[in-house]
């Protein structure tokens, strides 16, 4: 399996899936055996499956000692490291090594984005001619390349997982290049997986798939530790909380939290709205409450992580996902499993699998007021969405998104794939 992110380092939902997958199918399936490929793991994650640091995967013969090795390898051992250097299959001293032969990675985004995911296709062909497997598994558009070449030197299937499309963080405005790898790693998959119906039909419609290859495999949650339990609930009888939580771009619609929060405070002043998060608009989104007369019931603290995010969620009356164009959108069921009423944009993947939250679309920004004052206002109502919601989320878990994701791989292997 070829990621990007995975827990303790997030920098999105990618991260939280990538975990609840691999989590979900080795949790309940005994025979299976997770391989994960990050470009550069922080070695505190769990041990529940094999971490290979794509840092530390030689791809120029050195000749290294193994004393001098063993207390530097993050993830995979030093046996591993001389099992890859076995498999080396070309000549890239010239792309600046370092001293045991390996490309670095910076982790994360960086601006040379497009180079690293060049450099984690190189070495996918090391590890190709090095394990054991039975499918390849990509996930989203940064590992595609890797997933192609792997499945080029190994013959083995591969299915690639499309959390997003550039249709999706560009409001339509798509990079080519980024169009063409995507397309590129949709074109070699025997089978794509997407997180919602909405993503599998723009998957179809714009990347001009073949249906029968294309499924919706939705998200789940797992069920909160007890310390996030635990967490209270504050008491704002006085004053409401509205929350926005998430990466504060285009993609997630935060110009219209804040014309819903101005058409609210028009009614009642007793509402705070929280904006949490950071992305390339937050000055704007400061700046567009501070023009509307309304920053004073605006609070803004930034990224959270972690716990912050789950007390974030809890000291909320009602969490807001007014995302343009949202393949499925985890953040709302976080939400409901901490007792907190949520207003979703109809363009959310995740709506396709939750009836106990409100629905509106991202532009009717008058809807979505309503639908925050009526939560705020109305006990019964508030009462109703986070008691039902509770049940609701109860039932999406990811041992089951692991045993579709199974099946899927069983069509793969041993039927010759969905194409025939």
């Amino acid at each position: 399996m070829f990621g990007w992110e995975f827990p303790p380092k997030i920098y999105g939902g990618l991260a939280v899936a990538s975990y609840g997958i691999t989590k979900g199918m080795i949790e309940d399936q005994p025979d299976v055996d997770i391989t994960f490929c990050l470009p550069r793991p922080t070695g505190e994650e769990e041990k529940f499956l094999k971490i290979i640091n794509m840092s530390q995967v030689p791809v120029c013969w050195r000749d290294v000692q193994y004393d001098a090795i063993k207390g530097r390898m993050i993830g995979h051992t030093a046996e591993d490291y001389y099992r890859f250097r076995d498999n080396i299959y070309a000549d890239f001293n010239y792309m600046g090594v370092d001293d045991i032969g390996c490309l670095q990675f910076a982790g994360g985004y960086p601006s040379n984005l497009h180079e690293e995911i060049n450099n984690f296709s190189i070495i996918s062909g090391v590890l190709a001619r090095s394990e054991q497997f039975d499918i390849i598994h990509a996930h989203d558009w940064l590992t595609y390349p890797a997933g192609v070449h792997a499945k080029m030197v190994s013959g083995k299937p591969l299915c690639i997982h499309v959390h997003a499309t550039d249709f999706d963080r560009s409001r339509g405005h798509v990079n080519p290049t980024v169009y063409s790898i995507e397309k590129n790693g949709m074109d070699h998959a025997d089978c794509i997986m997407c997180v919602s119906e909405l993503t599998r039909r723009t998957v179809i419609n714009e990347y001009h798939q073949d249906p029968r290859k294309v499924f919706a495999v939705h998200n789940a949650v797992y069920p909160l530790p007890q310390e996030y339990l635990d967490i209270p609930r504050k008491d704002y009888s006085k004053e409401k909380v509205v929350t926005f939580l998430g990466r504060i771009t285009m993609q997630k619609g935060p110009e219209y939290f804040v014309e819903a929060a101005d058409l609210v405070l028009k009614r009642t002043k007793n509402v705070r709205f929280c904006f949490a998060g950071s992305g390339d608009m937050y000055e704007a989104m400061v700046n567009l409450a501070a023009a509307k007369g309304i920053a004073d019931r605006f609070h803004f603290p930034g990224f959270q992580r972690g716990k912050q995010v789950y007390e974030c969620y809890k000291y909320s009356d009602v969490f807001v996902m007014p995302s343009v164009s949202e393949p499925f959108g985890i953040a709302p069921l976080e939400a409901m499993q901490c007792g907190t009423p949520c207003v979703i944009s109809k363009q959310s993947g995740c709506g396709e699998i939750l009836d106990k939250v409100i629905k509106v679309d991202y532009w009717d920004t008058h809807a979505m007021a309503d639908a925050i004052y009526s939560i705020c206002n109305n006990e019964g109502l508030f009462r109703y969405l986070q008691e039902e919601g509770l049940k609701e989320v109860s039932e999406i878990t990811w041992v089951k998104v692991g045993h579709r994701i199974r099946r899927l791989y069983d069509e793969c292997i041993y039927n010759g794939g969905f194409i025939h």
